[in-house]
């Protein structure tokens, strides 16, 4: 896409987004009140970020750039933290929607012979209706399980065919061990593309998803603030993840500023050609780089590095800056143990503390003390070596540290009560 032809998206994007009150006084503010005041990159760089407490407190409907008799759906955010974030869809976002997906989907290798199996939740949560959308779109069978109840999932997983799975990674490694549990091999099943999203994961953590459950491991990236899942990922390749022409990306340095290509920082978010709720430079909060050049899978355009983390999942230890992905990294590159972990940050006579949780595999589990020490020690030195600080280990026994059928909780922060 040249220049001017992103300038036109934007500029339509902007003429979506004055419907909205919000957005036109917003604009005003800094002098913006037609399309035709953006001019340049720069021009469009002096509207303000758009961020969730924004919608927050014009909930649920104040960003809505259409009449409600045009709004087909709604999705919203869990709403733990407060009101939730509501974001409307008309029919032509949700045809746009479910092109976008196929189109990854597509690049992904997964045709409409592939039957499609929807592990994610459906409901308010975009995840699973995003990727169904996409996948009917391709023409692909559709079957949508949804979370949770383990044990039917690799029923229909055998007996319907499935071919690709659709879940967080969390939750995949999850029916990985379940399988196995159940005496059940991976050439039993079908599987051959997983299509992994909703949380952060590294890959060491892809490593072990693919020997486990046989089948090729691509991440999906989304936010129901911009779209839903889609925004970007993976093709075959995974040199990064491809992001569809009709977003902008930018990345922001701590103050605010436009880093320029390849430089890491806080990934924000323009949809263009969405008129249910346009989303103007919105926050994301995930942690990435972005660079621009065309893939032999047939994409051209911006293509992102995979989330390293999220600017408010960032610990900081003792003034140091620690991701709970840096710690999994550490833990997945050492054998031995199961990749399920619980980081537990407390403060002990005004001091830090860090302590990590480890399930052992097990194998391990049945060695001997010495051995166990040996390896708790290995661990300790390969997260002190990536991290920079020291923390405390413990080696847990198997199926110790509760699982997830959606987002994996790693955090219990006990210094402000939060656990993520």
């Amino acid at each position: 896409m040249s220049q001017e032809e992103l300038l036109k998206g934007l500029r339509r994007t902007v003429e979506q987004a004055l419907k909205a009150p919000y957005y036109k006084k917003k604009l005003a503010e800094v002098g913006i009140h037609y399309p035709a005041d953006i001019q340049t990159l720069e021009d469009f760089q002096r509207i303000p970020l758009t961020e969730k407490e924004d919608l927050r407190q014009n909930y649920p409907f104040g960003l809505f750039a259409e009449p409600m008799e045009k709004i087909v759906r709604v999705h919203a955010s869990s709403g733990t933290t407060g009101k939730p974030t509501v974001v409307g869809y008309t029919r032509e976002d949700l045809k746009l929607w479910a092109t976008i997906v196929a189109n990854h989907l597509t690049r992904a290798g997964v045709t409409a012979n592939d039957v499609i199996h929807i592990a994610y939740g459906y409901g308010l949560f975009t995840g699973g209706m995003g990727l169904h959308g996409g996948s009917e779109e391709l023409g692909a069978l559709t079957i949508p399980v949804s979370g949770g109840n383990t044990q039917r999932q690799l029923m229909i997983m055998r007996d319907f065919g499935s071919t690709v799975l659709c879940c967080t990674p969390s939750y995949a490694l999850f029916l990985a061990e379940s399988l196995e549990e159940a005496g059940i091999s991976k050439e039993e099943l079908k599987l051959r593309v997983g299509i992994f999203g909703a949380e952060p994961w590294t890959d060491k953590m892809r490593d072990e998803i693919e020997a486990r459950l046989g089948l090729r491991a691509l991440d999906i990236y989304g936010l129901s603030e911009t779209m839903g899942p889609g925004v970007s990922m993976e093709c075959l390749k995974c040199k990064g993840l491809h992001i569809d022409e009709h977003f902008y990306p930018e990345i922001l340095d701590e103050n605010g500023n436009v880093l320029p290509e390849g430089q890491p920082g806080e990934l924000v978010l323009t949809s263009l050609g969405k008129m249910g709720f346009p989303g103007l430079r919105y926050r994301t909060k995930d942690l990435t780089s972005i660079s621009y050049g065309s893939c032999v899978c047939g994409h051209t355009g911006w293509t992102m590095r995979r989330i390293s983390g999220r600017v408010d999942d960032m610990l900081i230890i003792r003034g140091v800056n620690v991701f709970p992905s840096q710690i999994e990294e550490a833990i997945l590159s050492v054998g031995g143990i199961e990749p399920h972990y619980l980081i537990i940050v407390d403060r002990e006579n005004n001091l830090d503390t860090l302590e990590v949780l480890v399930e052992v595999n097990a194998q391990s589990f049945t060695d001997e003390i010495r051995e166990l020490e040996q390896l708790q020690e290995r661990l300790l030195s390969k997260i002190e070596d990536i991290t920079g600080i020291t923390v405390k280990v413990r080696l847990v026994e198997p199926k110790s540290i509760p699982r997830s059928e959606g987002k994996a909780k790693r955090v219990d922060d006990k210094r402000k009560g939060k656990i993520f």
